[in-house]
């Protein structure tokens, strides 16, 4: 069982069986903590609707505690805590964590955690403005669909990645480019400004159609979703299915 809590903006707390992850968590309530679990904390990048300094409190009532931080964050480099930058890999604690360069600032990640794969795209987004001209827009494009094209053939459980709305009718193309070329079980849309609305519009999305039984719908601050891990099939389960 995966156990998601949505904060605030793009800010969730994911619970595992081994371990709870913290992302770019900077307002909202967060649950009740079960001890005996490592708890990592991450920041993708140091804008103020990502990273708050009172997370460094969590030190003082959670006893095995981690902060992964991108290095534009601006925080010490201590025995608990990992600055990184983009293109890395780390192992720390029971954690293995790869980072994505963003196209905005900092980085995205990908956390390996027992048999669980989770990824945060910070803003690492495909971000379409009108106002900045083709060669921008162009540049965004290829920027934004080499990174993700490193996620091919990465089995992720959950995802979170952004459909901000003030880019108008490419709100979306982020969230479509990343179903579209990576092998996501679960997605929750973020970084919408509280514009819940926005979840109808996807739905209605023609080019959603084919995963849009993935896609988790957000309505407030603090929603708590279970989700069930993939089960992988055996050799034996699938020549069974081809010969059924």
């Amino acid at each position: 069982m995966i156990r998601v809590t949505y904060l605030s903006h793009s800010g969730f707390l994911v619970e595992l069986e081994q371990a709870y992850l913290l992302f770019d968590y900077y307002k909202g309530e967060l649950p009740e903590i079960k001890a005996g679990k490592p708890f990592f904390v991450f920041v993708s990048h140091a804008h103020y609707d990502h990273f708050r300094k009172d997370i460094f409190k969590l030190r003082e009532y959670i006893p095995e505690i981690y902060y992964i931080l991108s290095n534009d964050v601006d925080a010490p480099k201590t025995e608990d805590t990992l600055l990184a930058g983009p293109n890395e890999e780390h192992i720390i604690g029971s954690l293995k964590v790869r980072t994505l360069r963003s196209t905005d600032e900092g980085v995205a990640f990908l956390a390996e955690c027992g048999d669980c794969t989770v990824y945060h795209a910070g803003d690492l987004n495909w971000w379409h403005w009108e106002e900045e001209g083709k060669a921008y827009n162009t540049m965004m494009r290829r920027n934004y669909q080499y990174e993700i094209n490193k996620l091919h053939g990465v089995k992720i459980d959950v995802a979170f990645v952004p459909v901000d709305p003030r880019l108008g009718e490419q709100y979306f193309w982020g969230l479509d480019c990343f179903m579209k070329r990576t092998d996501t079980q679960a997605v929750f849309p973020m970084h919408f400004w509280d514009n819940y609305g926005i979840f109808d519009r996807i739905v209605l999305e023609k080019s959603a159609e084919e995963y849009v039984d993935k896609i988790y719908r957000i309505t407030k601050e603090g929603q708590t979703f279970e989700l069930e891990k993939r089960e992988e099939k055996s050799f034996a389960d699938s020549v069974k299915e081809m010969m059924d």
